[in-house]
């Protein structure tokens, strides 16, 4: 039997008795195409509309918003199962925040020592590849000439 529970009602300059949070989780995404600077993805859930976003991150981030779009992607279901049955990937929405003029977002950097373009060129990686294939193909000294494929 479930008890009614009474709250004091909230009066004019008495202590605020309750918090409330909103049951909303949305996701920061770093998108895969470029985007311009002004602009925002988050994962949010189905439930979640954009003048619900707009208003989250106005009140609670204090982020101006200019504009809101959405848009559903649909999870895919070509994985199957140890009894062959499909298995699908929940469906979520992806939104797109456009901020205020003048506001922009740039990631963090959050491994300021290691440079995001800088890459190996294809010879350094090569030799790299190679020398660790010789040394898993060397003989171990602490085997004592027993061959690698005869082992316990």
């Amino acid at each position: 039997m479930a008890r009614n529970v009474l709250y004091p009602l909230y009066q004019l300059g008495g202590p605020q008795l309750r918090i409330f949070r909103t049951n909303f989780f949305i996701q920061l995404v770093r998108p895969g195409t470029a985007q311009p600077e002004d602009t925002v993805q988050f994962r949010i859930p189905m439930e979640m509309t954009r003048v619900d976003l707009r208003n989250y991150l106005q009140s609670i981030y204090k982020v101006p918003v200019a504009a809101v779009r959405t848009r559903v992607q649909h999870g895919s279901n070509r994985k199957r199962d140890h009894r062959n049955v499909r298995v699908k990937k929940p469906d979520y929405k992806v939104a797109y925040v456009q901020l205020a003029h003048g506001q922009r977002f740039t990631f963090p950097d959050l491994f300021p020592g290691k440079e995001q373009g800088s890459q190996d060129s294809p010879e350094d990686a090569r030799d790299h590849l190679l020398q660790a294939e010789r040394q898993r193909l060397s003989a171990d000294p602490r085997r004592g000439g027993v061959p690698g494929w005869f082992g316990l």
